[in-house]
């Protein structure tokens, strides 16, 4: 499990093809440090498992599925990636409860500046949207964050200039790509409502 807060915006410095899928590899001197093989590390939000550490690296790798929900296929050498590692029992939830399962991968439809804040607009496959409300929490590419407005197919959210400035997020344009992953107790109530009307 993990909160949405963003622990570190790493650069991947390998994305390479192997059989079965892919192999990542993030430059993060500190969080390799206190890492361990096999611990569970969200990148942009979905938590993959750590399978090598470096001189200051850590190595995960992805399959087809995951490559096939999440927009982690899209990435290349260089880019920016958001890291979280796990929490802890008795650690302080600051944002949510997060998974790093993605349920969808959405789309910048929007970006208006306004002074050093954003207001984003994304796309999202409209069977996500049941599980959003105004003012309920999201997670985009791993960054808890808290729904302004919410539409047939699409939602909005306002960013503070510290969170652009240490999340992906403050270099996202529209058309760019981002997962998304629903509160988990709106999966639960939603579950629960078709489970009822099912019975009915």
């Amino acid at each position: 499990m993990f909160t949405g807060l963003v622990q570190s915006l790493a650069k991947l410095e390998i994305l390479a093809p192997e059989p079965g899928g892919v192999r990542l590899v993030v430059r993060e001197p500190e969080m390799a440090a206190r890492s361990a093989l096999g611990a569970s590390i969200a990148l942009n939000g979905c938590c993959l498992t750590v399978v090598d550490l470096g001189e200051g690296s850590i190595a995960f790798q992805a399959g087809e599925e995951t490559l096939s929900c999440t927009n982690l296929g899209q990435l290349k050498s260089g880019d920016r990636v958001n890291l979280e590692a796990s929490m802890k029992m008795g650690d302080e939830i600051g944002g949510h409860l997060v998974t790093g399962h993605i349920d969808a991968v959405g789309t910048v439809d929007e970006r208006n500046e306004e002074a050093d804040w954003a207001t984003f607009w994304f796309r999202t496959p409209r069977n996500l949207v049941r599980q959003m409300a105004n003012k309920a929490s999201i997670t985009v590419d791993g960054v808890s964050l808290t729904l302004v407005d919410v539409e047939e197919d699409r939602f909005s959210i306002a960013l503070i200039p510290h969170t652009l400035a240490v999340t992906t997020l403050g270099f996202r344009q529209v058309g760019d790509t981002v997962n998304l992953e629903t509160d988990l107790l709106a999966k639960y109530v939603e579950q629960q409502l078709k489970y009822r009307t099912d019975k009915t």
